[in-house]
């Protein structure tokens, strides 16, 4: 994207390039082409290019391909679909191709994205996004770069999930209470994990005081949700006094609501089966049904009754001229004029008539002198073309004394017998 479109987007009083929150996305703009390649278009075409990319990529020992072995590899894909693919990651900078061994290997740039691909990959279960960046966070701090965005989004999940879990605990469902314990002890390790990173950046004084700010607001969101371990417990401690004991079967209403909420829809179907009585609906009493009924009876049938379908008389339109005979009148005058022609006669004799429209008319009639598939029309205008003339033409103008034409093309008829 140029730097003028890119100012579209915003106001006209504010230049893109001075905007901190913009620059560091700019100074990172060649590796988000990369991805902006990888991701643009539907989910099939992204699902492909990624695979493809990841299996060329996967091959550490020999990472240079020839354009046979990707053939031979992606047997499995449509030969043109990866082609097509090949060609979209070679010009937009994530393969290098070597002209001269004929040689694919990855790009600087789509080694990266395939580095971040694979991280992202290594979290895809239940709460992802928390294991994903307490990674980022401990690899960061082992490179000693820690990002203040990436502690941001860090705090920010941290805190989702707390509200999360609070929710459920006010929520006083022993099924919901037991959902979030459950993905507490999910996440409890990266909350550990999370941990020892923020120890190891709290003791590191050669950090700023903004990032020291920011780890040290982590460290307590981690201690908050470390101590919803013992509340969750003794909530559910509770809801165990609270439950109601179905005679001497042993059943409580916990048990039939987790048998209820695991049971299927065709079990949950016979069980309400003979259970659930409806009062008959008289649908065929409608209102909406009965107007349109009365409707039609009291305006639409003697609107029926009363229209006619008869056609008016025929009648010739007044006052209104008929071109086309007067266009026949005229080609029989110049069929006419031009049958008693005896030798060569220049256009100007034959062609100039009392108006520039029939003067028009004539001049586009001798153009097809000659023409073979006009001479099939069965009318005066195949006569015409029948006739044994031929029109040459110079293609110069001459000037002519006439009121309505002004100059006209030089040429002369000829007879060709």
């Amino acid at each position: 994207m140029s730097d003028e479109r890119l100012a579209d987007f915003f106001a006209s009083n504010i230049n893109p390039l001075d905007l901190p929150p913009l620059a560091e996305l700019l100074r990172a703009r060649e590796l988000l082409n990369a991805f902006i390649t990888l991701f643009h278009g539907n989910e099939e075409q992204v699902l492909v290019r990624l695979l493809v990319l990841r299996e060329i990529g996967a091959r550490g020992h020999e990472p240079r391909w020839s354009p046979q072995q990707l053939q031979a590899h992606f047997a499995y894909v449509n030969p043109v679909k990866l082609d097509t693919v090949l060609t979209r990651l070679r010009q937009n900078g994530l393969l290098l191709w070597d002209g001269d061994e004929s040689l694919y290997q990855i790009a600087e740039a789509g080694r990266v994205a395939l580095s971040a691909l694979s991280t992202l990959l290594a979290f895809a279960d239940e709460d992802a996004e928390l294991g994903y960046l307490t990674a980022q966070a401990a690899g960061q701090q082992q490179l000693g770069r820690v990002s203040g965005e990436t502690l941001q989004h860090l705090l920010a999940r941290l805190n989702e999930l707390h509200r999360a879990f609070e929710e459920a605990l006010e929520s006083q469902s022993e099924y919901q209470i037991r959902k979030a314990q459950q993905r507490l002890e999910a996440v409890f390790r990266w909350v550990q994990k999370g941990t020892e990173v923020m120890h190891t950046l709290l003791s590191d004084e050669t950090l700023s005081r903004r990032t020291l700010d920011q780890a040290q607001s982590i460290a307590m969101a981690q201690s908050r949700l470390l101590r919803l371990t013992g509340s969750f417990q003794r909530r559910l401690n509770q809801l165990q006094s609270q439950r109601v004991h179905l005679g001497q079967s042993g059943l409580t209403s916990s048990d039939i609501g987790e048998w209820l909420r695991t049971a299927s829809q065709a079990e949950l179907v016979s069980l309400a089966s003979g259970m659930l009585h409806y009062a008959p609906q008289p649908s065929f009493l409608t209102g909406p049904e009965m107007v349109d009924i009365a409707e039609f009876e009291l305006v639409e049938r003697e609107r029926m009754l009363a229209s006619t379908a008869a056609l008016p008389d025929k009648r010739a339109a007044p006052g209104v001229a008929a071109p086309e005979a007067e266009r026949l009148f005229e080609a029989e005058a110049l069929h006419a004029l031009l049958a008693q022609l005896g030798g060569p006669s220049d256009i100007q004799s034959v062609a100039l008539a009392d108006t520039y429209t029939e003067t028009a008319y004539r001049l586009s009639l001798l153009s097809l002198l000659g023409d073979a598939e006009a001479e099939l029309d069965a009318s005066v205008v195949g006569d015409i073309v029948k006739l044994p003339l031929s029109l040459q033409a110079s293609g110069e103008v001459v000037a002519v004394d006439h009121p309505e034409v002004a100059s006209i093309s030089r040429g002369e008829l000829r007879p060709t017998n």
